[in-house]
C-alpha cells in the first residue's frame, strides 16, 4: 500500500495494523482493489498468495503496477504503451551510428542505445563518439552511472547479467528505459509542439509557393496580352496585297497557334486561383489578395479588352485586300485605256499643226476638209474614253491609291493634251473653211465611206477593248451577268459584220466608179486612214477574241461555282458545329445545379463529358480547314450560314472554359468535404437545400433567399447575426452567395482548425515558457527549412525581460492567420 501511494501520488484507505494473517490479508487486497478501481484487470493474483510470499505472484503484480503507473500511461501517435515506447526510442536514435532499436531485448545489449537516449537529450553527459561497438560492458555502465548521478534514474540493471544473456529481460529492459521517457518528458512535449508548427509553417509555406506562382503566371497572360493587344489594333493598310495577306496569315497563326495555350492558361489561373482560395479557407488564412493589377478581374478586364481588339480585325484585313484588288483592277484599267488613247493622240498635234493647205491645189483643199471632218468626228469618239480615264483616276485618288502621284501625272498630261487638241482642231477648221468658197465637190463615195468607217473602226476598237477588259467577280450571279452581257454582244455581230460589208462596198464602188471613168486615183482615201485592210484586221482582231473572251468567262465561272460549293460546304458543317456548341453549354449549365450521385460521381462524370467534347476537337479543326479554304479562295460572304469562324471559336473557348470552371468547383467541393469531415448526406442535404432556394437555377442566390435558406437549417437569426454571416459567405459585399460560400460556411460552424492561440502555445513550450524564442532554440527544435523560414519572417522581440537575438513568436502566429500585421 505504501508502494501504490508513492507511486501514484495518492492516498489509500487506511491499513489495518493487527498482525494475524486476517489482517495481512485485508491489507493486501485494500492494494488490490486499488489497482482494480485505475482500471486493471488482475488475473489469477490472490491476496493469500501475497501474504504467503509466492515469489512468482508477488513478482507479477509487481511487474502490473510498474506497467500501469509507469509505462501504460506512454503513448506516441496514438500507438499501445510499449509500440508507443518502441517508436519514441526509434524517433530518439534514428541519427545515430551502430543503433537500430527493434526490441526491448537484444536492441540494447552493447549499451549503445541508452548512452544514445541520454546523448540526445543531454548531449553534455555523453562523449558518445568515443564509445566502441564491441565493448558492452563499458558503455552499458557508462548510461548507468550517468543516469542514476544526473538523472535521478536508480540503476535498476547490472551490466554483466545482461551481455552475459542471450536474451535480455524485455520487462526489466522497457521498465528502466520508461524512465528515460518519463525524465524526459519535457522534452517529448517540445517535440509536440515542434510538430505542430512544423505542420502550420508547411501549409503557408505551399500557400505562399501557390501564391507565387499565381503571381508570376498572372503576369506572364497580362505581360502577353499587353504585347498582343497593340498588334490587334494596328489598322494600318499595307500598299500591296501580298503585304496585307502576310498580315492576314499572321492573324490565322495567331488564332491556330499562338491564342489557344493562352486560354488554356487563363482557364488554369483560373481554376488555381480558386484552388487556393479554398485552401486558405480550410487551413483558417485569410483570403488570398493579388498584387495591383493581377487581380482575376484585371485579367478578365485585359481578356475582353483583347477580344474587343480580335473584333473586327480579320474583317477589315479582308476588306483592305479587296480595296487593294479593286485597286490594282482600276489601276490596270487606267493603263490600258491612258495607253491606247496616247497611242492615238501620238501625231495628232503635228498633223494639226501641218500647214500644207497653204500650197495645195483646190481638189486638195477640198479634201483635206473633208479629211478634217472625219478626224473631228474620231476627236468626238475619243471623247468618252478621255472622260473614262480621268473618272478611273479620281476613284484610285478617292481609294487611296498608293501611287495615286503618277497616275494623276499621266492624267493630267492626257488632259492637257486633249484641250490642245481641241483648240488646235478650231483652228485648222477656220484655216480651212476660209477657202472653202474654193472646193468643189469630191467623191461622195470616199466622204460618206470615211464617215461610216471611222465610228465603226470606233466601235471595233471598243469592242476589242471591252473583249480584253479584265474582270472581277466575288458572286455566281454577277459572273453569270457577265456571260449574259457578252451573249448579248455576240449577238450585235451578224448586224455588224453586214455593216463591215457595207462599208467595204462603198469603197469597191468608188474603185469601179474610178477605173470606169479613167479616174486616176492617188492610192489612198483622202478622208481617212482606214483602210478596208484595217477594217478586216480588226475584225479579224474581234473575231479571235469572242472565243477567248468566251473561254475566260466559263473558266471564272467554274470557278465561282467551286466558290459556292466551299460556301455550302462550310456552312454544313457550320450549321452542325454552331449548334452543338450552343446545347452543351446549355447541358452543362443544367448539371452544374443538378445532384445526381456523389461528388466522386458527378467528377466522373464531368470529366467524361470533358472527354466527349474534346473528342468533338476535330470537327472543329474540320471546319477550320473549310473556312481556311474559303479565306484562300478569297470568298468575303456566305448567305447559307448565321455563324461564322470567329463565332464558332468564341463559342468553342467558352464551352471549354466552363466544362474546366465546373469540375474545379466539384473539386474544391470535394476537398472542402474531406477537409471538413462532411459526410456525403450532409452533401447532398446541402446542395438540396440551395437549389431549392436557388429560385433562378443561376448557382447563386440574393439575401432574401439566402436567409431563407439559414432559416430552414435551423439558424434564429436577428438582423445583427444575419448582417455577420453575410460578412463571411459575401466578402466583396456583390449581394450574392455562391454554393462553395453556403458549403464553407457550413463547415466552419462545426470543425475546429488550427488557431493562433494554438501555435502560440506549441511555440511557447519550445521557448521553455519564455515570452520570446532565439534562432538557436527554433534550429534545435524544428527541421532546418522551417526553422530558418521562422528565423527569416520573426520581429526582434521588445519586451522588457529580452536577449540579444531574441524573436517574437507571437506577433508571428497572429499574422499566419491573418489577425495582425507583422
Amino acid at each position: 500500500m505504501l508502494l501504490l501511494e508513492v507511486i501514484s501520488g495518492e492516498r489509500l484507505p487506511k491499513p489495518e495494523r493487527g498482525k494475524m494473517r486476517v489482517h495481512k490479508i485485508n491489507n493486501v487486497n485494500k492494494a488490490l482493489d486499488f489497482i482494480a478501481s485505475k482500471g486493471v484487470k488482475l488475473v489469477s493474483i490472490g491476496a493469500e498468495e501475497i501474504v504467503d510470499g509466492n515469489a512468482k505472484m508477488t513478482l507479477g503484480m509487481i511487474w502490473t503496477i510498474i506497467l500501469r503507473f509507469a509505462i501504460q500511461d506512454i503513448s506516441v501517435e496514438e500507438t499501445s504503451a510499449k509500440e508507443g515506447l518502441l517508436l519514441w526510442c526509434q524517433r530518439k536514435t534514428a541519427p545515430y551510428k551502430n543503433v537500430n532499436v527493434q526490441n526491448f531485448h537484444i536492441s540494447w545489449k552493447d549499451g549503445l542505445a541508452f548512452n544514445a537516449l541520454i546523448h540526445r537529450h543531454r548531449p553534455e553527459l555523453i562523449e558518445y563518439d568515443k564509445l566502441r561497438k564491441d565493448d558492452p560492458v563499458t558503455n552499458l555502465n557508462n548510461a548507468f552511472e550517468v543516469a542514476e548521478k544526473y538523472l535521478d534514474i536508480p540503476k535498476m540493471l547490472d551490466a554483466e547479467d545482461i551481455v552475459g544473456t542471450l536474451r535480455p529481460d524485455e520487462k526489466a529492459i522497457m521498465t528502466y528505459v520508461s524512465c528515460f521517457y518519463h525524465a524526459f518528458s519535457g522534452a517529448q512535449k517540445a517535440e509536440t509542439a515542434a510538430n505542430r508548427i512544423c505542420k502550420v509553417l508547411a501549409v503557408n509555406q505551399e500557400n505562399e509557393h501557390l501564391m507565387e506562382d499565381y503571381e508570376r503566371l498572372a503576369s506572364d497572360l497580362l505581360e502577353w496580352i499587353r504585347r498582343t493587344i497593340p498588334w490587334l489594333e494596328d489598322r494600318v493598310p499595307q500598299k500591296t496585297i501580298q503585304e496585307m495577306q502576310q498580315k492576314l496569315e499572321d492573324f490565322r497563326d495567331y488564332w491556330r497557334v499562338h491564342k489557344p495555350p493562352k486560354v488554356q492558361e487563363k482557364c488554369q489561373l483560373e481554376i488555381n486561383f480558386n484552388t487556393l482560395q479554398t485552401k486558405l479557407r480550410l487551413s483558417n488564412r485569410p483570403a488570398f489578395m493579388p498584387s495591383e493589377g493581377r487581380m482575376v478581374s484585371d485579367i478578365n478586364n485585359g481578356w475582353q479588352h483583347l477580344e474587343q481588339a480580335e473584333k473586327g480585325y480579320e474583317e477589315w484585313l479582308l476588306n483592305e485586300i479587296r480595296r487593294l484588288e479593286r485597286l490594282d483592277h482600276l489601276a490596270e484599267k487606267f493603263r490600258q485605256k491612258a495607253s491606247i488613247h496616247e497611242a492615238w493622240t501620238d501625231g495628232k498635234e503635228a498633223m494639226l499643226k501641218h500647214r500644207d493647205y497653204e500650197t495645195a491645189t483646190l481638189s486638195d483643199i477640198k479634201a483635206l476638209i473633208r479629211k478634217h471632218e472625219a478626224f473631228e468626228s474620231d476627236l468626238a469618239a475619243h471623247q468618252d474614253r478621255v472622260e473614262q480615264i480621268a473618272a478611273i483616276a479620281q476613284e484610285l485618288n478617292e481609294l487611296d491609291y498608293y501611287d495615286s502621284h503618277n497616275v494623276n501625272t499621266r492624267c493630267q498630261k492626257i488632259c492637257d493634251q486633249w484641250d490642245a487638241l481641241g483648240s488646235l482642231t478650231h483652228s485648222r477648221r477656220e484655216a480651212l473653211e476660209k477657202t472653202e468658197k474654193q472646193l468643189e465637190t469630191i467623191d461622195q463615195l470616199h466622204l460618206e465611206y470615211a464617215k461610216r468607217a471611222a465610228p465603226f473602226n470606233n466601235w471595233m476598237e471598243s469592242a476589242m477593248e471591252d473583249l480584253q477588259d479584265m474582270f472581277i467577280v466575288h458572286t455566281i450571279e454577277e459572273i453569270e451577268g457577265l456571260i449574259s452581257a457578252h451573249d448579248q454582244f455576240k449577238s450585235t455581230l451578224p448586224d455588224a459584220d453586214r455593216e463591215r460589208e457595207a462599208i467595204l462596198a462603198i469603197h469597191k464602188e468608188a474603185q469601179r466608179i474610178a477605173e470606169s471613168n479613167h479616174i486616176k486615183l492617188s492610192g489612198s482615201n483622202p478622208y481617212t486612214t482606214v483602210t478596208p485592210q484595217i477594217i478586216n484586221s480588226k475584225w479579224e482582231k474581234v473575231q479571235q477574241l469572242v472565243p477567248k473572251r468566251d473561254h475566260a468567262l466559263l473558266e471564272e465561272q467554274s470557278k465561282q461555282q467551286s466558290n459556292e460549293h466551299l460556301r455550302r460546304q462550310f456552312s454544313s458543317q457550320a450549321n452542325v458545329v454552331g449548334p452543338w456548341i450552343q446545347t452543351k453549354m446549355e447541358e452543362i449549365g443544367r448539371i452544374s445545379i443538378e445532384m445526381n450521385g456523389t461528388l466522386e460521381d458527378q467528377l466522373s462524370h464531368l470529366k467524361q463529358y470533358e472527354r466527349s467534347i474534346v473528342d468533338y476537337k476535330p470537327n472543329l479543326d474540320l471546319l477550320e480547314q473549310q473556312h481556311q479554304l474559303i479565306q484562300e479562295a478569297l470568298i468575303f460572304d456566305n448567305k447559307h450560314t448565321n455563324y461564322t469562324m470567329e463565332h464558332v471559336r468564341v463559342g468553342w473557348e467558352q464551352l471549354l472554359t466552363t466544362i474546366a470552371r465546373t469540375i474545379n468547383e466539384v473539386e474544391n467541393q470535394i476537398l472542402t468535404r474531406d477537409a471538413k469531415g462532411i459526410s456525403q448526406e450532409q452533401m447532398q442535404e446541402f446542395r438540396a437545400s440551395f437549389n431549392h432556394f436557388d429560385k433562378k437555377q443561376t448557382g447563386s442566390m440574393d439575401c432574401d433567399d439566402f436567409r431563407a435558406l439559414l432559416i430552414s437549417t435551423g439558424y434564429s437569426l436577428g438582423d445583427a447575426e444575419f448582417n455577420r454571416i453575410m460578412s463571411v459567405v459575401d466578402p466583396n459585399h456583390s449581394g450574392l452567395v455562391t454554393f462553395q460560400a453556403f458549403i464553407d460556411f457550413m463547415s466552419r460552424e462545426t470543425t475546429d482548425t488550427d488557431t493562433a492561440d494554438q501555435v502560440i502555445a506549441s511555440f511557447k513550450v519550445l521557448a521553455g515558457d519564455k515570452n520570446f524564442i532565439t534562432a538557436e532554440e527554433l534550429r534545435r527544435e524544428l527541421p532546418p527549412d522551417q526553422a530558418e523560414y521562422c528565423i527569416a519572417r520573426m520581429a526582434p522581440y521588445q519586451g522588457p525581460d529580452t536577449v540579444p537575438g531574441a524573436l517574437d513568436y507571437k506577433s508571428f502566429s497572429t499574422a499566419l492567420y491573418g489577425e495582425s500585421d507583422l
